[in-house]
């Protein structure tokens, strides 16, 4: 048993040593990921402030599903029509203007509606859409909200609310194989974002939760419904709901 013992003794110091060299490297190497992944965070949070961004993780996934490049052009925000500006905000983030990233009234209606349905439903805002969208993996799960969460507050701080509206609304998927509203505009309507009516404006706003499956140019009943109830939420939004913009 002491011959056993002793034996132990001396296998478990080598042992020992080669695992905690192990979990230095492991160590290591999560910290250099995790200073990468700051600096690439942060250096694209400073240059898209001002240069348009050439493509998103998700255009990367569906040019590749598709074997072929999807379609975007990117356009300044005077060259969108105001009226796609004012039915994604009834759409998507109906107080853009008031918040600071995260729309923390929508998070506690959406952990109440969890608490009373069992159903989680999303609270993202337009913000923290644009920091998914450049930054993250396409899917869903808790740790991508982690991560999408600190990013929008950093957007909101670093951008001016009408920089986050414009690069938004030239990344949005939007149909399919289509990416932002010039390319939507010109594949749907045959005309440049700038024209689009009101209408037609309303119809990409309500495809946006499912681009892909749902069609701006040839819109299902329940397509229209959204159209509809958009349409009225534009109606009633305020001037603060606007003003920044």
């Amino acid at each position: 048993m002491l011959l056993l013992s002793t034996g132990f003794e001396r296998l478990r110091g080598p042992l020992w040593r080669a695992f905690l060299l192990r979990m230095k490297l492991i160590f290591r190497l999560v910290k250099a990921v995790l200073i990468l992944l700051l600096v690439f965070w942060g250096g694209g949070l400073l240059l898209f402030r001002f240069v348009d961004p050439p493509a998103t993780p998700l255009m990367v996934m569906r040019s590749i599903e598709r074997g072929e490049l999807v379609r975007q052009d990117s356009v300044a925000l005077r060259a969108i029509a105001p009226a796609l500006v004012q039915a994604v905000i009834a759409a998507e983030d109906s107080r853009f203007c008031m918040h600071r990233g995260i729309d923390l009234g929508a998070v506690r209606e959406a952990l109440e509606d969890y608490e009373e349905t069992g159903r989680l439903r999303g609270a993202s805002t337009i913000t923290m859409q644009v920091a998914r969208n450049l930054f993250l993996w396409p899917g869903g799960g808790f740790v991508r909200k982690a991560i999408e969460a600190p990013l929008a507050l950093a957007l909101d701080a670093l951008w001016p609310k009408r920089r986050i509206m414009e690069v938004y609304l030239n990344i949005a998927e939007m149909g399919d194989g289509l990416f932002g509203a010039e390319a939507a505009a010109r594949a749907h309507f045959k005309k440049p974002a700038a024209r689009l009516s009101t209408a037609e404006a309303v119809r990409l706003a309500a495809v946006l939760p499912s681009p892909v499956r749902w069609s701006a140019a040839r819109p299902t009943a329940y397509v229209e419904r959204r159209t509809a109830i958009i349409q009225a939420r534009m109606a009633q939004l305020n001037r603060q709901q606007l003003d920044c913009l």
